[in-house]
């Protein structure tokens, strides 16, 4: 048997290769082999830090017997969702016909052209109350696709013809009454502990984030929610008090029992939260967290640490967290998944330089460059199109997504403000630029188009507008489109996000807790725009500091010296055209009041 998986660039992949199951790694080849045999195909789905992942793994995929039965009836094929986002979101649309509340791994059967006719997440080895053993679901499996043939592959094409056919509805409209949507949030509150819902408890951290951009915009009730619910994390055993990092999500309502893998997006966001709120105390221990753990040699950063760990020879979930800062230092800790995916290093980016830029830390800041120009020299084509992902300077052969385009977008945007570097600004305008060119049902699609395997076999999903832990790849796009008008005054711009969010905008109105990214750019959008540049050679000056802390949705702030600024109005950015004396520069709709060089008087401006 051939080891397809051991020079894979995925952690995720090459913890599998020593499997005696015959993976095949996503690709056409797989399919091949299912056509030439004429079986059903297994598409299994995880990612490296995946608890159940492992534990399913360790329980069938490493049971010789059972393997042997897979290699005899089906064409396995192992995919890392990190990696590949887009055949993860399509697998799990056809999921969703089969099956509810679903996760990782998950376990999908295809026919030999990839077309769902059953799917599930984690099978047990032994049949459990209510829940049957893998082996048996493989049996029910291979018994449909030889007695029952027809039936089989006629419900997989009815489900790939429904998830083809399956259009987000056109022409809707910009959400712009958000205090019905606030009141519903609020309807899912936890009064006693914090939170959204009952267990599992997640971070829903894009929610967050709408709040408070909410919360900006003189929402007393958004921001005290957001307050109340970040206040609650906090304080919980979701967040590590030691390394400072927050953990994927709680098992139990009152926060107890975390998950332990830790995320790059979740603690990058989180981020920025806790800046925008104000807990400098929290916010110091994320950035110290992102920055000491996650940060790899070459500076960018890792996508996850593994929830599982080795203490004193056991592996155990969990373990390595119970212990106290000497006792850690005595142990391996977790291990990093070392994969560098270029959009959540750009929300790590956009989150050090907002926090840093916010709380008056040049050292977070410069955590945020080195990420930046790491993805700028490596994943970065010369006709400005972005790989996906790389592992120690190994590329990935998985075409970048819309989320990588819009990601880094807006953390190079904000990078530019917070550094007053205008080359980030007009590397962000390009990505967006060849995002806006690509021929897509909405206004910005994937340079390139979509993944090729999956578009070969008609499964590519034309839109996938699902958020939920982190912005969709079109809430992202349309959120760096927002920020680019912000600093050109180029209409296009605006014009492309309020589509991208039209787009969105049924989805969600209609489900408000699974939308936050969509929600936060529409909030954006619904404000006076307001842009506040300070040009100043004295980056410690009054003025700059009040700049600092200013938050307003819909707003865009920039400090920049006099050089910088020439050099961004040179580069098309028309807000900094004529800011040619040293003066804080407060404009609404490009039209800017007389410059200021008074901090108070600028504190009292930006306080009206």
């Amino acid at each position: 048997m051939s080891n397809r998986l051991r020079l894979a660039l995925s952690p995720y992949l090459r913890s599998h290769a020593e499997n005696p199951v015959d993976w095949f790694p996503w690709g056409d080849e797989a399919f091949a082999e299912a056509e030439r045999r004429q079986v059903p195909m297994l598409i299994s789905i995880g990612y490296s830090t995946c608890h159940w992942c492992h534990v399913m793994a360790r329980e069938s995929f490493s049971d010789p017997a059972l393997a042997e039965y897979l290699n005899a009836n089906f064409v396995t094929v192992k995919v890392d969702r990190e990696e590949h986002p887009d055949v993860d979101s399509s697998y799990l649309a056809a999921a969703g016909a089969f099956a509810e509340n679903l996760g990782w791994p998950l376990n999908v059967f295809t026919t030999p052209e990839g077309r769902t006719f059953f799917a599930g997440t984690y099978w047990p080895p032994q049949p459990v109350t209510g829940h049957p053993s893998f082996r048996q679901v493989l049996d029910a499996v291979l018994d449909a696709w030889t007695a029952h043939r027809e039936e089989v592959e006629g419900s997989a094409a009815r489900v790939a013809e429904a998830l083809a056919t399956q259009r987000p509805a056109n022409g809707g409209t910009l959400p712009t009454d958000f205090a019905p949507i606030v009141a519903e949030l609020l309807t899912y509150e936890d009064a006693q502990y914090g939170g959204f819902g009952g267990a599992p408890k997640f971070p829903a951290a894009p929610v967050l984030l709408f709040l408070l951009e909410r919360g900006s915009a003189g929402d007393a009730d958004a921001l005290a929610l957001a307050r109340r619910t970040l206040g609650a994390m906090a304080a919980s055993r979701l967040r590590d008090p030691i390394e400072g990092g927050f953990f994927r999500y709680a098992t139990m309502r009152d926060w107890s029992e975390p998950h332990y893998e830790r995320m790059l997006y979740d603690n990058a966001l989180l981020l920025q939260a806790y800046a925008r709120l104000g807990r400098v105390d929290v916010a110091e221990g994320v950035a110290d967290f992102l920055l000491r753990v996650m940060r790899l040699p070459s500076g960018a950063f890792a996508s996850a640490q593994d929830s599982e760990s080795t203490v004193d020879g056991d592996r155990v979930e969990g373990g390595y967290y119970a212990l106290d800062a000497a006792a850690r230092a005595a142990q391996r800790p977790p291990a990093l998944d070392a994969k560098v995916l270029t959009g959540w290093n750009g929300l790590a980016i956009e989150a050090l330089a907002l926090a840093g830029f916010a709380l008056d830390r040049p050292g977070w800041i410069e955590g945020a460059r080195a990420a930046a120009d790491y993805l700028i020299e490596h994943h970065l084509n010369a006709d400005d199109t972005l790989l996906r992902a790389s592992i120690e300077g190994r590329v990935s052969s998985a075409g970048a997504t819309l989320e990588d385009y819009g990601m880094f977008a807006s953390g190079l945007l904000r990078l530019a403000t917070a550094t007053g570097e205008a080359r980030y600004a007009t590397i962000a305008r390009a990505l967006v630029d060849g995002s806006m060119n690509a021929s897509s049902a909405t206004p910005f699609g994937v340079p390139g188009g979509a993944d090729p395997v999956l578009a070969a076999r008609g499964l590519a999903l034309e839109v996938d507008p699902s958020e939920g832990a982190y912005p969709s790849g079109l809430s992202a796009m349309a959120a760096a489109a927002h920020d680019l008008y912000l600093l050109t005054a180029h209409a296009a711009y605006r014009e492309a996000s309020i589509g991208a969010i039209e787009f969105l905008g049924p989805l969600a109105e209609a489900r408000p807790i699974a939308f936050g990214g969509a929600l936060t750019v529409a909030s954006a959008l619904r404000e006076p725009t307001a842009q506040l540049v300070v040009v100043t050679d004295d980056l410690v000056a009054a003025t700059a500091s009040v700049a600092r802390g200013w938050f307003r949705s819909g707003a865009v702030t920039a400090i920049v010296t006099r050089a910088q600024a020439a050099e961004f109005a040179a580069a098309g950015f028309e807000l900094f055209v004529g800011r040619d004396a040293e003066a804080a520069y407060l404009c609404q709709d490009f039209v800017c009041r007389l410059p200021l060089t008074d901090a108070r008087e600028l504190e009292v401006v930006l306080a009206g």
